[in-house]
């Protein structure tokens, strides 16, 4: 297959090579001519997966047009907050009736859209997309580590094909039907990655770091399941599992943010300093004003968004977390509907 993945950061630059592993055509977009021009003279993405070799049978190129020319597959692996701002522009007007995968995590400011939804909006057609998440850090799948994930879309035969697409001896691929809730998972988990980040970074220790992602996937499962997403879902790879490895893991982006902000930084003087981007800085916002639509209660997604934007004291933020009301702790669907 030709395909081309839009989007170089450590994720992009990954698959990339798990595709080109897997006996494919590969072309790998970056943004910037002038950075692409160091990668191709040393064929290693030294800012965002430094050490590992790029093959030099994957095409490099800053152009477009090149690299959605000829192509099959397009995987989108650029931040979702531009996302709109890339598929709108003319070059991805040859795009339409292509096949779309997503592996970006996170849902756009001001629409409240999640990738899938963008795509529709855009293009008008929800029957060649496809999304891909789960718990897979870049760093360890390009070490060819096992790593198992979901690919989710409304055309079961879709998600079959992009499984074995991708589907090798170490990146198990597994299919679901459900868009809705693959894409809310792989969202909001990074917010609560930001939380066990800052209690990390307090110095809390092992209990509040389980308490916070116990209590973290029942506020992911009552957005999801009111926004249309099947329950289960969130049991498996796309929820408990990435939540699992971003709010434990040291690759993990925003689990790094809040841990800073836990050790006393403020976020501008954070992000300043990252190369990589955190999603669920600006999925918080989203979440925010989701919540409120749907009339759904999301204490802790609500204290990271007072944490992150308006400088709220993070200790004094998890005690008044810690002491609102009591309440009884009862799983089922009844509870989440």
């Amino acid at each position: 297959m030709n395909i081309s993945v839009i989007g170089s950061g450590s994720w992009g630059t990954t698959l990339s090579i798990l595709l080109y592993d897997n006996g494919h055509k590969v072309k790998l977009w970056f943004r910037r001519k002038d950075y692409l021009d160091k990668v191709k003279a040393i064929r290693e993405n030294y800012l965002y997966l430094p050490g590992i070799k790029i093959p030099d049978g994957i095409l490099l190129t800053s152009d477009l047009n090149e690299a959605l020319d000829e192509s099959e597959i397009v995987v989108l692996a650029v931040p979702t907050q531009h996302i709109r701002e890339i598929i709108k522009g003319e070059e991805f007007k040859v795009c339409k009736g292509k096949i779309i995968v997503n592996v970006a995590k996170g849902i756009e400011n001001g629409t409240l859209m999640r990738v899938s939804e963008i795509i529709e909006d855009i293009f008008q057609d929800d029957e060649n997309y496809c999304v891909l998440s789960g718990p897979s850090h870049a760093e360890e799948v390009v070490q060819r580590k096992p790593t198992a994930v979901v690919v989710a879309s409304l055309n079961k035969d879709l998600a079959q094909f992009i499984q074995s697409v991708f589907m090798n001896v170490y990146f198990r691929v597994y299919t679901s039907s459900d868009v809705i809730g693959v894409e809310i998972g792989g969202a909001l988990k990074n917010i609560i990655a930001i939380a066990t980040g800052i209690a990390d970074g307090i110095g809390f220790g092992d209990n509040t770091r389980a308490a916070l992602m116990t209590r973290g996937i029942a506020e992911i499962v009552r957005l999801g399941v009111a926004m249309g997403a099947r329950l289960e879902t969130f049991a498996g790879l796309s929820g408990i599992g990435d939540l699992i490895v971003t709010c434990t893991s040291k690759y993990s982006r925003n689990r790094f943010v809040g841990e800073q902000i836990g050790r006393g930084k403020k976020l501008n003087e954070i992000l300043k300093n990252m190369v990589m981007v955190a999603e669920g800085i600006w999925t918080t916002i989203s979440a925010v004003e989701l919540s409120k639509k749907y009339n759904v209660e999301m204490p802790i997604t609500n204290v990271v968004y007072e944490i992150l934007f308006n400088d709220k004291d993070p200790i004094k933020a998890t005690y008044e977390l810690m002491g609102r009301t009591a309440k009884p702790e009862v799983w089922g669907l009844r509870n989440f509907t």
